[in-house]
């Protein structure tokens, strides 16, 4: 068995994006020894490709916005199934946590005033969304690597977590810490800790199209959580942008923002037919993001897609100087990318997928999971999105929830009367890396790659119980073939190990996502059924997924209610009018 280092904390935070920082920031303010570790550099994290902007009811251009308004737009972009408290915390506490970040220096976009500038986002009956450029979740995330750098928190890049360190006595199961590896030199170290703060992203990667980059949300907060005890909630919404790059391969599923159906662009199939008049009349390319990616699936599954399975997104028709002023880095990111000028020619794009919307089932004011001292924040919990996120609000959570799950585990930690440990669960952690580090018949890559291509053609934008019990048959058969992966350490450092342990997770994550899509039968927001197309008022429920007996088993618990004050706005909401407002 191979030796390994220990590390002790109070608050150990797995996660270096920015629920994990805001996490940190908070457990250090309340007194606590806080360590992050993360499987990324530092400020490489996911939060950087959050361009459009985060939300909070601050009035800045509309002073009549409220809370209840946030919460009315959020719920109901959300099909009632999301977790009303969830979403009443987010909403009120956004304003606090964004005035927070603007004291910190982050370079917030100002009117002439002074105050924070908000623009509108899709389905928000206000402006509520303060930016910085087209860059705001690197900000984001530059600012709080920042405060944490002045706080002096200490950050671990490139540590893989393969195992959550849980102790199981009777009906009670407590975490006690986590066991990781370097992925360069490949050395293990079990960090010790009261109390864990798990905000390591979604599971997006799992499809062949995603707008997540490689080797980042393949499921492996999902796979930790399952696997410590936690149950997930609505793994089958996820969350597909309607316009991803197509080619070149190594591209595909990069997002091609959706500003450019915003200035003017058209959906074309390959028969040259602007084909959203048949499925939103009125709102034509500004239709909601659900509903855009539902008809570019079904022009390109029905034939009229183009050579690349894809379909044509045109702005020729608009001048080259109002493109190159207003969507600038697409201009660029074309012409790198296929030497294409959109101002010439047409791009093709593709559904991707986009934003985990289901994940780890988490208390609404605590945010603790169901295993006592492991806390989650940000893309990897449930509760506050339901079944389509409403844009803006993703940067949003990371910031409140993140908070919140720095505080409770902290306060978790200081009322410990002794510090749990158990050497049994840490020798068999240990042993299981070591019987991962063998040779075998299967690489993970290709394994990988098998995974992604069962998602996406059968757990994809258009889903039917026949292609989805399929899938799973396809994704069992992966699971056997990954029990004999090849892992060898070499002078490239442990990343077989670590893309073995990803593909794990992506099987995790898999079957969960289709279990849960089996049993919703209904079309509901991200979850679109083609053997039922309509939403179903009885089957306002979670579904939910945890380990039995060694196998994912999926229960359901009805929707809590709404709180009293807020049933009166939400029977008055009205569908939002798209004119002038960017999309989500």
């Amino acid at each position: 068995m191979k030796h390994f280092r220990t590390n002790a904390c109070n608050v150990l935070i797995i996660g270096s994006g920015g629920a994990g920082l805001r996490a940190a920031i908070e457990a250090h303010n309340q007194g606590s020894e806080v360590l992050i570790i993360g499987k990324r550099i530092r400020n490489d994290a996911h939060t950087t490709l959050a361009s459009g902007g985060i939300n909070a009811v601050l009035g800045s251009r509309d002073p009549e916005d409220n809370w209840i308004q946030h919460f009315v737009d959020t719920y109901q972009e959300g099909y009632n199934i999301a977790d009303p408290k969830t979403v009443e915390i987010l909403v009120k506490d956004a304003p606090n946590r964004i005035k927070e970040l603007d004291k910190w220096g982050m370079p917030f976009a100002k009117t002439k005033d002074g105050k924070l500038d908000q623009r509108f986002f899709g389905a928000h009956t206000y402006r509520r969304t303060c930016y910085a450029g087209d860059y705001t979740g690197r900000a984001i995330l530059n600012t709080l690597i920042k405060k944490v750098e002045e706080l002096k928190i200490p950050i671990i890049d490139l540590m893989y977590v393969s195992k959550l360190l849980v102790d199981k006595q009777g009906s009670e199961k407590h975490c006690f810490g986590a066991l990781a590896f370097d992925i360069v030199s490949g050395e293990r170290t079990v960090f010790l800790a009261d109390s864990v703060v798990l905000a390591a992203g979604g599971h997006t990667r799992i499809w062949r199209r995603s707008s997540s980059r490689r080797d980042e949300n393949t499921g492996d907060a999902i796979r930790l959580a399952l696997r410590a005890g936690c149950k997930l909630a609505d793994m089958e919404m996820v969350q597909f942008h309607p316009t991803g790059m197509v080619h070149p391969e190594s591209l595909a599923g990069t997002l091609v923002t959706e500003a450019v159906r915003g200035e003017g662009g058209y959906l074309i199939n390959s028969k040259g037919e602007r084909y959203m008049k048949n499925y939103d009349p009125k709102r034509l390319e500004l239709s909601t993001r659900d509903r855009v990616a539902l008809a570019n699936y079904n022009e390109i599954i029905e034939g009229r897609g183009t050579k690349n399975n894809g379909v044509f997104l045109d702005i020729t028709h608009i001048d080259k100087d109002i493109i190159l002023e207003k969507l600038p880095r697409m201009y660029r990111q074309f012409m790198e990318s296929q030497m294409l000028d959109i101002s010439k020619s047409p791009m093709e794009v593709a559904p991707t997928a986009h934003y985990t919307m289901g994940g780890v089932v988490v208390d609404s004011v605590k945010h603790s999971t169901n295993v006592k001292g492991l806390y989650a924040a940000g893309e990897c919990t449930s509760g506050v999105h339901g079944a389509n996120r409403l844009g803006g609000n993703s940067l949003a959570e990371i910031l409140v929830f993140g908070k919140i799950a720095g505080l409770q585990a902290s306060k978790f930690s200081e009322n410990l009367n002794f510090q749990r440990r158990n050497k049994d669960v840490i020798l068999n952690a240990n042993q299981e890396l070591d019987e991962l580090t063998s040779t075998g018949e299967e690489l993970a890559r290709p394994l990988q790659r098998a995974v992604r291509d069962v998602m996406w053609e059968f757990c994809g934008v258009l889903r039917s119980e026949k292609g989805l019990k399929k899938g799973l048959s396809e994704i069992l058969k992966i699971k056997k073939a990954s029990k004999n992966i090849d892992v060898r350490p070499s002078a490239e450092g442990f990343i077989d190990l670590a893309l073995a342990i990803d593909l794990l997770g992506s099987i995790d994550s898999a079957i969960s996502t289709i279990l849960c899509a089996i049993e919703r039968k209904e079309s509901r927001g991200a979850h679109q059924r083609k053997d039922f197309e309509k939403t179903d008022e009885n089957l306002r429920v979670n579904y939910l997924v945890e380990m039995k007996n060694g196998e994912q088993k999926v229960s359901s618990q009805k929707v809590k209610d709404l709180p009293v004050e807020l049933v009166k706005p939400m029977k008055n909401f009205k569908d939002i009018n798209v004119d002038g407002r960017l999309l989500e």
